[in-house]
C-alpha cells in the first residue's frame, strides 16, 4: 500500500472510532432517562439489568424496579461508578463477588430487597465504599463478623428493621471512619453475648439517629428496654450474678479438684515405697557381695602357711 493509502486508511479508522465514541456517549437505555453521566431507571417494572448502559456512566438508578439479579459481568464494564441505586427490588442472598469491578463506587443502596445474610465477599472488593444501606430487609438475619473488613472508608451504615438478633461489636468497632449507624427496630436478642456491643453504643462517639427506638425483643423480661436500661440489668444478670447451674458446676470442679489431688498424693505415695524398697534391697545386695569379697580376701593367704608348718 502506498503511502497516500495508508494516510488515508489511518484517517478512516480514527473517524470510525470516534463516531463509536460518540454513539457510546450518546447511547441510553430505552427505558431509561440519561443526562450528565447519570442514568435512571426508576419505576420501570425492570426484571433485569438493563443494557447499553454507557459506559462512563457515574450514577446508576434503579429503583423500584423487579430486578432479582445483579449480573457481575456487566458491572464490572461500568468502573467508573460512583453511585448505585438499587433500593426496592427483589435483590436475594447470592450476591458474593457481584460488585468485583467497582472499586469506585462511594454510595450504595441495597434496602427494601430480600438480602439475607452478608459475608466478607459481598462488599470486599468496594475499597472506596462511604455510604451503605442495607435497611428494610426483613430476611436478613446475619451480618458476618468480617463482612466490612475492607470498607475501611464507611461512615455511613444502616441496617434498621431487618431479621438481625445479633451483631458482633468487632463487625462495627473495628471501622476507623465510621460515624453514623442506624440499626433500630430490630428484634435484638439481649443476652450476655450481645453485652459488648451494648457496652459500645454507650461508649461511643459514633451517631445513632433513631436511639429512642433501640430496644431489646428477647429475652421476654427485658423485651422492650432501652440500650441504657438494657446494660445495667446484664452487667447485673452477666458478671455479678451465679444461677443455681453455675454453683453445681463449681462444686463439680471442686470436687474433681479434690479428687485428683487424694489420687496424685496416693500415687506418690505408692511408687516413693517402691523405690525405697528396691534401693534398700539394692544396698542389702551390695553389702553381702562386700562381706563375700571380703572372706574370700582373708582365706587366700592361709593355705601357704598351714602348707609351711606342715613340712
Amino acid at each position: 500500500m502506498s503511502p497516500l493509502g495508508r494516510r488515508q486508511a489511518l484517517r478512516l479508522m480514527f473517524l470510525l472510532l470516534g463516531m463509536g465514541m460518540s454513539l457510546e456517549r450518546s447511547s441510553c437505555p430505552s427505558q431509561c432517562s440519561c443526562q450528565n453521566l447519570a442514568v435512571n431507571c426508576t419505576g420501570q417494572q425492570l426484571l433485569e439489568l438493563p443494557v447499553a448502559i454507557p459506559l462512563d456512566t457515574r450514577q446508576l438508578i434503579l429503583a423500584a424496579n423487579n430486578i432479582s439479579y445483579l449480573p457481575t459481568v456487566e458491572l464490572t464494564f461500568l468502573a467508573d461508578l460512583v453511585y448505585l441505586d438499587c433500593r426496592k427490588n427483589l435483590l436475594g442472598d447470592d450476591l458474593d463477588f457481584t460488585f468485583l469491578g467497582m472499586a469506585k463506587l462511594i454510595y450504595l443502596d441495597l434496602s427494601f430487597n430480600n438480602l439475607t445474610q452478608i459475608t466478607f465477599s459481598t462488599f470486599s472488593h468496594l475499597h472506596s465504599l462511604v455510604v451503605l444501606k442495607i435497611s428494610d430487609n426483613p430476611n436478613l438475619v446475619a451480618i458476618k463478623k468480617d463482612a466490612f473488613s475492607n470498607n475501611t472508608w464507611l461512615r455511613h451504615l444502616d441496617v434498621s428493621r431487618t431479621g438481625l438478633t445479633f451483631l458482633d461489636t468487632s463487625t462495627v468497632q473495628d471501622l476507623p471512619n465510621l460515624s453514623f449507624l442506624a440499626f433500630s427496630d430490630n428484634r435484638w436478642h439481649c443476652n450476655c453475648s450481645f453485652l459488648d456491643f451494648i457496652t459500645w453504643v454507650t461508649e461511643s462517639n459514633v451517631h445513632f439517629p433513631d436511639a429512642d427506638n433501640i430496644t431489646c425483643y428477647t429475652p421476654e423480661g427485658l423485651r422492650a428496654l432501652k440500650m441504657p436500661a438494657v446494660e445495667a440489668q446484664l452487667h447485673s444478670n452477666c458478671l455479678t450474678q451465679l444461677y443455681k447451674q453455675d454453683y453445681i458446676f463449681l462444686c463439680l470442679i471442686g470436687f474433681c479438684i479434690f479428687f485428683a489431688g487424694i489420687m496424685a498424693a496416693w500415687l506418690a505415695g505408692i511408687c516413693a515405697v517402691i523405690y525405697k524398697v528396691y534401693t534398700s534391697k539394692g544396698e542389702e545386695e551390695e553389702e553381702q557381695e562386700e562381706d563375700s569379697h571380703l572372706g574370700s580376701a582373708l582365706q587366700i593367704p592361709l593355705t601357704p602357711i598351714m602348707r609351711t608348718e606342715g613340712r
